[in-house]
C-alpha cells in the first residue's frame, strides 16, 4: 500500500515562494517614484502595446511586473472596483487604500488556496494636495502590502536598482531630473546597455514606458510622457530650466499654446481640464465635482446666479 504524498504547510508556502520569485525575476524592473508635482512612473519596456503601467482612476496609477496575463486581470479588476465605488458612493471614496487593500486580499488568497500563485508585483500610486500627501504601496505575490515614502522598485534586479535610487534620489526633485535619476538607475542593470554587453550607453526612449500622476491637473492626473516630450526630458531640455525667451515672445507676439509633436495633451498646461485629450469641447464640458454643474437637484451653481 503506497502511502499518501504529503508536505507540510511550510514547506508548501515555501516553494510557492520560490515559484514566483523566479518567474518575477525574469521581468524588466520598474521604478516608481515622487518627484515635485507628483509621481513618476518609470518602466524599461520596449513594447508599445502591452503596457506595465497604467491609469486605475483620476489621481491613482498602477504598475506591475511579472507576467502580463495575470497583473493585466489584476489592473482591469482594480478599474471596475475603483468605479464601482466612485459611482455608488463618491468619487473621493476611491484611494489608493482601498484598491490596495482591494488587491492584497486577492493576491493571498491566491497564494493560499491555489496551487499555482500568480507571479505578479504591483504599485498602486496616489498623487495628494501635495508632496507629503502622496502615497505609494508595493504589494508582492503573497499579499503583503508596504507603504513606501520617496520610491518603489519591483522586478528582477530590485535590489541593484534601489541601491542606486538611495544613493542619488533626493526629495522635491523635478520631473526631468527624477527621471534622468530614475532612467540610470535602470540603465545600470539593463542588458540594454553597454555596461551590461547592450549597445547603449543609457536606455533610449524607445526602451522605456513613462507616465506621471500630475497634482497640478484638475481631474485626471495621469498621464503618458512619448515622442518629443520624453525625448526632451531625457536630454535635460525644456523642463529642466527655465526656457530661454523666443524671437516671437521677443517680437510681442503671442506664441503658439499647441505643444510639440509627440507631446501627451496637456502635459504641458497643468491647468487644462482635459477628459478627451484636452480639447476645447472637453473643456466646456459642466464639471464632475460635487453640487457643481449636471446635477439633479434643479439648483443653479453660484457662478451663474
Amino acid at each position: 500500500m503506497t502511502m499518501p504524498y504529503y508536505a507540510s504547510a511550510e514547506q508548501v508556502m515555501r516553494d510557492r515562494s520560490e515559484y514566483a520569485r523566479k518567474g518575477i525575476s525574469r521581468g524588466r524592473s520598474v521604478a516608481v517614484l515622487t518627484y515635485a508635482d507628483g509621481v513618476l512612473f518609470i518602466a524599461e519596456n520596449p513594447s508599445a502595446t502591452l503596457h506595465k503601467v497604467s491609469e486605475l482612476y483620476d489621481r491613482i496609477g498602477f504598475a506591475a511586473v511579472g507576467r502580463y496575463s495575470e497583473f493585466e486581470s489584476l489592473r482591469v479588476a482594480g478599474i471596475r472596483l475603483a468605479d464601482v465605488r466612485g459611482y455608488s458612493y463618491n468619487r473621493r471614496d476611491v484611494t489608493g487604500r482601498v484598491i490596495a487593500n482591494a488587491y492584497a486580499q486577492t493576491l493571498g488568497s491566491v497564494f493560499t488556496e491555489q496551487m499555482k500563485p500568480f507571479e505578479v508585483e504591483l504599485c498602486v500610486a496616489e498623487v495628494g494636495e501635495d508632496s507629503a500627501s502622496d502615497q505609494l504601496y508595493r504589494l508582492t505575490f503573497d499579499g503583503s502590502i508596504v507603504d513606501e515614502a520617496s520610491f518603489v522598485v519591483m522586478g528582477g534586479q530590485a535590489e541593484a536598482v534601489s541601491s542606486h535610487l538611495r544613493e542619488h534620489f533626493t526629495p522635491g526633485l523635478s520631473l526631468a531630473e527624477a527621471l534622468q535619476v530614475g532612467v540610470r538607475a535602470l540603465s545600470a542593470v539593463s542588458p540594454a546597455t553597454a555596461a551590461n554587453g547592450g549597445a547603449h550607453d543609457q536606455l533610449p526612449a524607445e526602451q522605456l514606458e513613462v507616465a506621471v500622476l500630475d497634482r497640478r491637473r484638475p481631474k485626471r492626473a495621469f498621464r503618458r510622457v512619448v515622442g518629443a516630450a520624453l525625448t526632451s526630458l531625457l536630454s535635460d531640455q525644456g523642463t529642466a530650466a527655465e526656457p530661454a525667451e523666443s524671437p516671437a515672445e521677443a517680437a510681442g507676439t503671442h506664441a503658439p499654446s499647441a505643444p510639440a509633436p509627440g507631446t501627451p495633451p496637456g502635459l504641458g498646461d497643468p491647468a487644462a481640464v482635459d477628459t478627451a485629450g484636452g480639447s476645447e469641447q472637453a473643456s466646456a464640458q459642466p464639471s464632475t465635482q460635487d453640487g457643481v454643474g449636471g446635477g439633479t437637484d434643479g439648483e443653479t451653481p453660484d457662478s451663474e446666479q
